[in-house]
């Protein structure tokens, strides 16, 4: 039954312990599981599935959290969507069905068509399903009429062998996850310090003096990263929050491996500031904290008192320090305040804190990068962190903290619609073909190639793009458009049910499962967000015989469509070693792959920025100087004439991973049983003339004539800054413009999303 009741709870502790429980006995299977819930994380055991957080040093009997477990016990299910499921339900059946629902039907256990006529997916071969899609690529009027996706759970081993498939067809078209994630952060972090990664390793947060977490959640998103957190604050550091939502990982955390605290039922905070900016306004509010160090900086040297600043890292190791410092000089107090959302006060407080911190660790996620002016924020980040050599030293630096267990790796085995001209060069040199050099598309290119009609063949390699991607209703009439639809998957989603006028479906091993190739038993890699790299070993038998793996299933199409050229694609797959023999060849870093993953805990491919060595224009971190913007509502939105009720980020419930959503409930947030809510603060809806548990309906604002609601939602009274609100995604990304997206990095603005709200008219509508 659907409710709403706070909670009072710690995050983790008793509550993770009792969703673990549910969890597990709700996948049918129990028993099997146990084995790879203790194998997660361990030597010779398998990757999370989950999230990118870095594995703990440390030896012990359990190294998962809450959402790691989940994650597994989702994927390792009893439940099984088959033939007989398929001849059961028509396409049409399943579109109604909700998210939760469809995933929860089970594994995919056959390689599937769809057939338009009887509107039923049925079986098929692998063979003719490897043929099928060959033909529809090599008919083809160009390679750019294809678009291939990938999601950040695929393999390193994979995504090489991907990347290379699709650049000997002939084209750049990669859009993926990190398009709509992390997008801003590789750029910004190329700009200035001209490597695209954090500059952090896990052990930097046992001796950093400060922690900044801005724009993440943690206790839901990564909650492994709770404990370095409240470690912290134990030790005496500050650990200082940026986030208009009071996040219940934020602000204590009970530890489910210590017993007495289990016993006591205590908890230990996981914050020592915690600052609410408007949303968008976190660039404003780094600026202010700059300026207070700026202005005590020049105290210092009028006075000749100690510095403020690091002057000799910054002579030494930056350029463009004086533009900067203008911009700070230019920027008035009044635009900082208005804009960031904070006081003067509170500003002053977040940069003593700062200044008085010798070891500075910045942490941000998607409430950064999903907005209009993402990359300039980010550079605000990186250049408070240049004032005062805050990078390339232990326990400090810069930790863009990714989402998907391997979608850093991803990047860095080639999955890029712009790729570097040193790949390119290295994949030509090392297989003998010219590799394309026109840019590819972008997510939100693709979706709008898609719209046009020129595109034939869409591929997705994991996911759920079309209810990760924004504009729901948009991307869903893009995607209707293609020729062929193919998506490799564990479960059944909804972009298997939005197809072209041709679809398969194909089924994937899972990373709980063992990989058997004609070798033998196979390891697949990964790379965590502090550039570790990670063998993982699946420990289940497969659940259905005729499941690949994702590199089986690559190499078998590559074949169909292209021979043996330029690799011996099946050959590569009898042995994972050959492929990562390749990987040693092409890419940096990864010379001796093979001895070297072999050794516990990986091993760490390293970061020029994190010992000062600077790979940027001018050879030196940069400082980029960037005005504010005048402001945060975008043009498209004041165009339309309209003043928005309330400004909306998107967000995840806590029993949700990506678009994968393991329960109806949010227990953080004390949602139960429904996902159709809005946050928003109480004088807000009393403003509205609504009331706390009414029915409403929700429209953006975005010039372009184009009407987008959602309709029947419940309004719930909750701890939201004035002027703002929060809702899950993927049921408001039809919200969300597929033309809104971030200045130089196409990421959809889906942290700041202006809307009105009006009663409800879906029962008169009826």
């Amino acid at each position: 039954m659907s409710h709403y009741k706070p909670y009072n709870g710690p995050a983790a502790g008793w509550g993770a312990l009792v969703s673990v429980a549910k969890n597990w006995l709700g996948s049918k299977n129990a028993m099997h599981n146990i084995r790879a819930m203790l194998k997660t994380n361990q030597d010779h055991g398998l990757d999370c599935p989950g999230c990118a957080w870095g594995e703990t040093p440390e030896k012990g009997m359990i190294k998962f959290c809450e959402n790691g477990a989940k994650a597994v016990n989702w994927e390792a299910t009893s439940r099984r969507v088959d033939p007989a499921f398929f001849a059961k339900h028509t396409v049409t059946e399943l579109l109604q069905q909700n998210d939760h629902w469809l995933e929860s039907q089970g594994r995919i256990t056959h390689p599937m068509r769809y057939n338009a006529e009887s509107d039923h997916y049925e079986p098929t071969t692998w063979p003719k399903a490897f043929e099928l899609v060959a033909q529809h690529l090599n008919s083809m009027d160009t390679p750019h009429q294809a678009e291939f996706y990938t999601s950040g759970r695929a393999s390193n081993e994979a995504a090489f062998l991907y990347q290379l498939f699709v650049r000997t067809l002939g084209t750049n078209n990669f859009p993926d996850c990190s398009n709509m994630c992390h997008e801003a952060s590789g750029i910004a972090m190329s700009e200035t310090l001209g490597v695209g990664k954090g500059t952090v390793e896990f052990e930097d947060f046992e001796h950093a003096d400060a922690i900044f977490v801005i724009g993440q959640n943690p206790g839901t998103n990564h909650p492994r990263m709770l404990e370095p957190l409240r470690e912290a604050v134990k030790r005496g550091a500050q650990v200082i929050c940026f986030n208009p939502l009071k996040e219940r990982g934020l602000e204590r955390f009970q530890h489910p491996q210590n017993p007495l605290e289990m016993l006591k039922n205590d908890s230990e905070p996981t914050n020592t500031g915690y600052f609410r900016p408007a949303l968008g306004g976190d660039m404003a509010a780094i600026r202010g904290i700059a300026k207070f160090l700026w202005e005590w900086e020049k105290q210092a040297l009028e006075n000749d008192s100690a510095a403020v600043f690091d002057r000799e890292f910054i002579a030494e190791h930056t350029s463009g320090v004086d533009d900067y410092l203008a911009v700070l000089d230019n920027t008035s107090w009044q635009h900082i305040e208005t804009q960031s959302g904070l006081s003067l006060a509170e500003i002053e407080m977040a940069a003593n804190m700062y200044r008085r911190a010798n070891r500075v660790i910045m942490c941000w996620a998607m409430g950064i990068t999903q907005h209009l002016h993402s990359v300039p924020t980010i550079h605000e980040i990186v250049s408070l962190q240049l004032l005062r050599g805050n990078v390339g030293k232990p326990g400090a630096g810069l930790s863009p903290v990714r989402g998907h267990s391997n979608v850093q790796g991803d990047r860095t085995m080639g999955i890029d619609e712009q790729p570097p001209e040193w790949l390119l060069d290295a994949l030509e040199n090392r297989f003998k073909i010219k590799m394309p050099r026109e840019h590819g598309h972008t997510t939100v290119k693709a979706i709008s190639a898609m719209e046009q009609g020129d595109i034939k063949v869409f591929f997705g390699l994991g996911g759920n793009f079309v209810q990760a991607a924004p504009d729901t209703p948009r991307t869903h009439a893009a995607m209707k458009n293609c020729d062929l639809t193919v998506q490799i998957s564990t479960k059944l989603n909804r972009s298997h049910l939005v197809t072209g006028k041709n679809a398969l479906m194909l089924p994937c091993l899972g990373r709980t499962e063992i990989d058997y190739q004609m070798s033998g038993k196979q390891g697949i890699t990964v790379e965590d967000t502090f550039s570790m790299v990670h063998i993982s070993y699946g420990q289940l038998k497969p659940f259905s015989p005729l499941m690949k793996s994702e590199a089986a299933i690559i190499a078998g199409i590559a074949e169909a469509t292209l021979g043996k050229h330029p690799v011996d694609w099946k050959w590569l797959v009898e042995d994972y070693d050959r492929i990562r023999d390749l990987i040693d060849e092409v890419i940096p870093g990864f010379t001796n792959f093979n001895e070297r993953i072999a050794k516990p805990g990986g091993f760490y491919l390293g970061n020029p920025a994190a010992e000062r060595q600077w790979q940027t224009t001018t050879e030196k971190a940069r400082f980029i100087a960037n005005t504010l913007p005048e402001s945060l509502i975008h043009k498209q939105i004041s165009d339309t004439g309209e003043v928005p009720d309330l400004i909306l980020q998107t967000m995840r419930s806590h029993d949700q991973y990506n678009t994968t959503i393991y329960s109806m409930n949010d227990r953080y947030r004390g949602v139960y049983g429904m996902r159709d809510v809005i946050f928003a603060n109480e004088a807000d809806i009393q403003r509205l003339g609504l009331e706390h548990g009414q029915k409403v309906d929700i429209y953006s604002l975005w010039d372009d004539g184009k009407e987008r609601r959602v309709r029947n939602f419940t309004i719930l009274s909750f701890d939201v800054p004035q002027g703002q609100a929060a809702a899950y995604y993927p049921e408001t990304n039809p919200l969300v413009p597929l033309d809104s997206y971030g200045d130089h990095t196409f990421t959809p603005t889906s942290k700041f999303v202006a809307i009105k709200i009006t009663p409800s008219q879906a029962l008169d509508a009826a």
